[in-house]
């Protein structure tokens, strides 16, 4: 079973994380549509209570249509080929990502 603390940078890897305006960038999108979809598909968290911040491995998923890897990886998956693909894709090794 997987550990109900991972999810989204959970654990926290700034290699992966995205500030709302490079995520926005790269999604062609307003930083206000990326913050609501942080919200609603769960790409994203306020860090430290702070400002919010992107998952890049989370946005690709998203931005792929990947609901399988993004479901895998939000419930703390991080090694698995689907989730794998997607941190590769990245640069970042998935096993560094701690889950």
């Amino acid at each position: 079973m997987n550990d109900p603390k991972c999810f989204v940078l959970v654990p926290f890897d700034k290699r992966e994380a995205l500030t709302l305006s490079q995520a926005a960038e790269i999604a062609d999108r307003s930083e206000a549509t990326v913050r609501s979809w942080c919200s609603l598909h769960d790409i994203g968290r306020r860090v430290a209570g702070g400002n919010w911040r992107v998952s890049r491995v989370a946005l690709a998923m998203f931005l792929d249509g990947d609901h399988v890897a993004l479901s895998a990886y939000l419930s703390g998956d991080r090694t698995g080929a689907d989730v794998r693909l997607y941190f590769d894709r990245a640069g970042i090794s998935s096993s560094a990502a701690g889950c």
